[in-house]
């Protein structure tokens, strides 16, 4: 018998495992970044060292698709190096990067770029293509290329891509159908918010609840039903980021209910802030789309919990305290880190009975995965899967506080002093610690790789293929000249 065949590299010894259906105490082991057996202690194998997490729950580590590490062209902000250390600390092993760097990431020469950039992550990493106006014939490339998925901008954020017109959309669309990559929205309509802001900057209104007026719901919930009937024509997958309020809800569960393969996420500061934290925040709140009414965030917790909401996320988008602090709403740049506090802010509703352990690996891991295609190699800890782990105490306390935050150059949080329940104290990526008795593991930079030819979507079937513009192009529709003949 060979021994190295039956050695582990790694046991985690005496957890408590958790996926979405149950909780169970179990030894893990860990070999070639691969989880080898689960089970009572005496079915272990042989290991190389045993980690004793008695008591400490296992969860598969948090899969975050939406974040802004600000590398290429903004690194006074971000770079991969920090920003995925502050995964890694939060006890998120993979994110999905966006595409507003500069230059964005809209050809195969961008992504090359991003990809050099990327080589420092302490953690695996998926890379977004850019859908605008200017790069449609710039997509098939990039979808060879290598991206996991794409994001159209439907309304302006940082970086200030225009947004695309929606025939440049539908064409976008029944390009990148066939391919089964998702495409994620930032759903607000560009033409209402610029009308709004300007009229409201001439009446001089620069406090922070001007950015809410500048931005109201209707913006969201138009811009994700114009967007679903494109995705249902196409039969384009697409993802709803960072909903905000209750309004977008009826138009997604709508496009569920007729089939449409369209997922949502949402993000903690909209779970947890609502417009009564503006006058103590300031212009630290500021963020697109904006925080809103406290009855947003009851009712985007009822739709996380009902499963009309998939998937929690963060849009980590760090910014130098500089850029945050503004006496003038307009100039405070949108948005802050949040990649770091995201496990633990959710863990503290966990001990405070507003979720179970299980439905939030299901959001934040288990959905991920799946409709990222990632699945079944990551978001759970089974047999055969990456060893992509989080081992959390839920009877540690620590308070939030920006100035230990690993996205060193922007922190500033609108958490600052909030106490939470419930720390990653361990991650593991592909069987190695990133992060080990909270403290970041400095060498593990540059052992994050790109998720991509893990598990690629399978292919969507795209609808009404005969009327795509590439076919018009082509020539006459057949349908169309048969019945005029």
């Amino acid at each position: 018998m060979n021994d190295k065949i039956f050695t582990a590299d790694l046991i985690l010894a005496g957890g408590i495992v958790v996926n979405s259906r149950a909780r169970f105490r179990a030894d893990v082991a860990i070999k070639d970044g691969l989880i080898l057996a689960i089970g009572a202690p005496d079915a272990m194998p042989r290991a190389r060292e045993i980690i004793d997490v008695a008591s400490k729950y296992i969860l598969p580590g948090a899969i975050d698709v939406h974040v802004h590490f600000r590398e290429p062209g903004y690194t006074h902000k971000e770079d991969w190096r920090t920003g995925s250390a502050a995964a890694a600390m939060g006890g998120t092993t993979t994110i999905f990067e966006m595409p507003n760097t500069d230059p964005p990431t809209r050809s195969v020469k961008e992504l090359r770029e991003k990809q050099a950039a990327a080589s420092k992550a302490h953690v695996d990493y998926g890379i977004y293509g850019l859908l605008a106006e200017d790069n449609i014939g710039e997509l098939e490339g990039l979808i060879t290329g290598g991206v996991n998925a794409f994001k159209c901008f439907m309304g302006n954020t940082f970086g200030n891509l225009p947004s695309p017109s929606t025939g440049a959309m539908l064409e976008g669309f029944e390009v990148i159908a066939p391919s089964g990559l998702r495409i994620s929205l930032h759903a607000e309509t560009a033409s209402i918010m610029a009308w709004r802001q300007e009229r409201l900057m001439a009446a001089g209104r620069n406090d922070p609840l001007a950015h809410i007026a500048a931005r109201p719901a209707i913006v969201a919930a138009e811009a994700v039903a114009r967007a679903a009937e494109l995705a249902g024509w196409t039969g384009a997958r697409v993802h709803v980021l960072h909903i905000s309020s209750a309004i977008e809800l009826r138009p997604l569960t709508e496009a569920k209910a007729r089939g449409v393969d369209i997922t949502g996420e949402t993000c903690p500061c909209y779970l947890l802030l609502d417009t009564r934290d503006y006058a103590r925040l300031g212009s630290i709140i500021r963020v697109n789309p904006p925080v809103r009414e406290h009855s947003d965030s009851l009712a985007i917790w009822e739709a996380l919990q009902t499963g009309v909401v998939d998937m929690i996320a963060t849009d980590h988008a760090p910014h130098t305290p500089e850029e945050k602090q503004q006496d003038i709403i307009w100039r405070a740049d949108c948005g802050f880190p949040g990649v770091e506090t995201q496990m633990p802010l959710m863990l503290n509703e966990v001990a405070k009975g507003r979720i179970s352990l299980e439905h939030y690996v299901k959001i934040s891991s288990e959905n991920p995965a799946q409709s990222f295609g990632l699945w079944p190699m990551k978001g759970r800890i089974e047999i055969g899967a990456h060893a992509d782990i989080a081992v959390v105490d839920m009877e540690r306390t620590e308070v939030i506080r920006a100035a230990t935050l690993h996205s060193v150059r922007a922190r500033i949080t609108p958490f600052e002093g909030v106490s939470v329940t419930g720390i990653p104290i361990h991650t593991l990526v592909r069987g190695r610690f990133v992060q080990r008795d909270r403290s970041l593991i400095e060498a593990t930079s540059g052992w994050g790789r790109q998720v991509t030819n893990i598990q690629r979507m399978p292919q969507a079937k795209p609808r009404n293929t005969d009327q795509t513009l590439a076919a018009a192009l082509q020539g006459p529709f057949e349908a169309l000249a048969g019945t005029a003949a």
